[in-house]
């Protein structure tokens, strides 16, 4: 459908950056119902891979004031740059999610508002990844979209591609590579109206 679109998310993130750090500064953190959940699942202080963690507020801000240890991963150095800025004291990297080899494992592993913009092959092969980087136990949290289909957006005046799987692709997905669906919740209304998957590694 948006195969140009899909294809053109990184570069549009980067030159958009600015106006996606401006737009999401502006709202209150809807998330922490959600990121309370999450954390719940976690052994104090666990390290957390934050996969697209955009400028780092408001969602890895807060479990970097709560104490947690964060790696956040984002194609985009100029938001990577927003990151290391106000939180030197974590780590920071510039890599595509999709090719990501860290040799490292997380208690937490977060992909929110993220992963739901690749397409529907790279978001199949996204859950090798997730489970190449978790630690017995893990707790994984990401966002999709409520059925299986794709969709064009808006950032900064640019389209801006989303895609999803069918629920039961996810669980089938989850459950091929040792996690458990702990809660799934369709376009939460006190969430925005997102789409939430969270799981465990079993």
């Amino acid at each position: 459908m948006a195969s140009e679109e899909a294809a053109g998310i990184i570069d549009l993130y980067q030159r958009k950056a600015s106006d996606w750090i401006e737009s999401r500064g502006r709202t209150r953190l809807i998330e922490k119902t959600w990121l309370d959940r999450f954390r719940a699942l976690l052994p104090p202080a666990g390290p957390i891979l934050d996969l697209g963690c955009g400028s780092a507020a408001p969602m890895a801000a807060y479990l970097i004031e709560l104490g947690y240890p964060v790696v956040g991963v984002d194609s985009s150095p100029a938001m990577i740059d927003v990151c290391r800025k106000h939180f030197p004291k974590q780590e920071w990297i510039v890599a595509d999610m999709r090719q990501l080899a860290l040799q490292r494992k997380f208690f937490g592993i977060v992909a929110w508002d993220s992963f739901f913009h690749l397409c529907h092959d790279d978001q199949r092969q996204m859950f090798s990844v997730f489970r190449e980087h978790a630690a017995p136990e893990a707790t994984l949290m990401f966002t999709s979209g409520p059925a299986h289909g794709e969709a064009i957006g808006s950032l900064g005046g640019e389209p801006l591609y989303h895609a999803s799987l069918d629920p039961a692709e996810y669980r089938s997905l989850l459950d091929w590579n040792g996690f458990r669906v702990v809660s799934h919740v369709v376009e939460d209304p006190d969430c925005g109206g997102h789409t939430i998957w969270l799981a465990q590694l079993i």
